[in-house]
């Protein structure tokens, strides 16, 4: 099975190159680093990675950079994943990536503790996968808690969501709160019933739609 081939993207040089080192380390392999976005675009163009992992702030303004170039590298080749690890909440930013399509995530810096778990991330995210950082879900949650679309739900329905919303299959729901199987997806269908949206097997649309419709609330 072929490596999975990443370029970082972050300008703080000691965070980069420990990252480029712990994936490196864990299997994949690293093509390039770029401490700008107008860097990593070009790494991107000439390179090809399967993956790129950005910050979203970068200079030179240090403001939506790393988010800017993602948004370019989607528009040109769609097939390459995106992973935008972030010092903030960044509701808006955040959700015009999420709703590039799939191979898409979106963490809180300060919420990764577990090595074997990022890692198991990146590679979800590579895989084509959708990875939403729970923080996020609760500010959509919060900043639209007037008239919430999750009124509807009970608190074990609101659960399952955040779960499905972070990107978890039913089986890793059913692990996580010590449920069957079948009961999540009962709870699943209750959620897409509740809030007027259609079942579909595709867990990425799943969580996309679910993004969506919080936002456009």
């Amino acid at each position: 099975m072929a490596e999975t081939r990443v370029a970082i993207a972050d300008d703080d040089v000691l965070l980069r190159e420990g990252l480029a080192s712990l994936l490196e380390q864990s299997g994949f392999e690293v093509v390039g680093q770029a401490g700008n976005a107008a860097g990593l675009l070009a790494l991107v163009r000439r390179d090809l990675p399967d993956l790129v992992v950005i910050d979203i702030r970068m200079p030179p303004g240090h403001s939506i950079e790393g988010l800017e170039a993602a948004q370019a590298i989607r528009r040109e080749r769609p097939e390459t994943a995106v992973l935008l690890p972030s010092a903030h909440v960044e509701v808006e930013h955040a959700m015009q990536i999420l709703a590039s399509g799939h191979g898409v995530g979106y963490l809180l810096k300060s919420r990764v503790t577990d090595v074997d778990e990022f890692i198991e991330t990146l590679r979800r995210v590579a895989r084509g996968g959708s990875v939403v950082d729970p923080g996020l879900v609760k500010e959509l949650v919060d900043a639209r808690h007037r008239h919430d679309p999750l009124a509807a739900l009970t608190e074990r329905e609101r659960e399952v969501l955040a779960l499905v919303a972070e990107g978890r299959s039913n089986a890793g729901i059913s692990r996580q709160l010590w449920v069957t199987e079948g009961t999540v997806e009962k709870h699943v269908r209750s959620i897409l019933t509740k809030l007027e949206l259609p079942e579909a097997e595709d867990d990425h649309r799943r969580v996309l739609a679910v993004l969506t419709y919080l936002d456009g609330r």
